[in-house]
């Protein structure tokens, strides 16, 4: 009995996690993120604000507990798209464009999402999941870069820069408008760049856990 009990208030806990979930996605779409408050979501949730703070503690939890999902689901797309793809531009470009067009419905939103990841508190539960996506973004561009061998500092390195200029990307829309699902010139020089630079660049040996160098 005791272990169907259990499996009930695991499904409970998810069902309500659902509906907080949906609630806030569905009001920040709607109103944006500033205009939007926790008793809000809690009213469309149709649970009581104690209850939701059990899920996520704050507004810019609810935030990022909703575009995880989303930024997770873009990453997997890239990872997809890009695949056999041999420009090395074309193919981080590839890669770059879910995430870029996964927020264009709802620019400030996602620049609120952004400002999260970078400054939010460090022991936030949903900003730390966040920041796990971010690792893994940056290690598949890196592995667009090295193109079949193992991707070391440089790639890493390089990756972080297309990371930013993507960053850059996304607020832009804020202050200026841009055709939606196109990704500026600038955004793919920007790119083209990263990448000649990173093929011109020396390479720096690999330096493994043990502190050696790999050829």
């Amino acid at each position: 009995m005791a272990e169907v009990a259990g499996g009930r208030r695991e499904r409970g806990k998810a069902e309500k996690h659902a509906r907080i979930a949906d609630a806030a996605r569905t009001l920040f779409a709607e109103n944006g993120f500033e205009a939007v408050t926790t008793q809000q979501v809690a009213d469309r949730a149709d649970i009581a604000i104690g209850t939701l703070f059990r899920y996520a503690s704050t507004k810019a939890e609810l935030l990022l507990m909703v575009r995880n999902e989303e930024f997770a689901a873009a990453v997997a797309q890239g990872e997809v798209d890009s695949a056999g793809i041999a420009d090395p531009v074309q193919r981080v470009l590839a890669l770059v464009a879910p995430v870029l067009y996964s927020g264009r419905a709802g620019d400030e939103n996602l620049v609120a999402y952004q400002r999260e990841l970078l400054f939010g508190p460090a022991d936030a539960p949903f900003r730390i999941a966040g920041l796990a996506i971010v690792t893994r973004f940056e290690e598949l561009i890196a592995d667009c870069l090295a193109d079949g061998e193992r991707a070391g500092a440089d790639e890493i390195a390089a990756a972080r820069a297309v990371f930013a200029v993507l960053h850059m990307e996304i607020a832009a829309p804020v202050a200026r408008t841009r055709t939606p699902g196109m990704a500026s010139d600038v955004l793919h020089r920007q790119i083209e760049l990263i990448v000649a630079g990173y093929h011109a660049a020396p390479r720096k040996p690999l330096i493994t856990s043990q502190g050696k160098e790999e050829s």
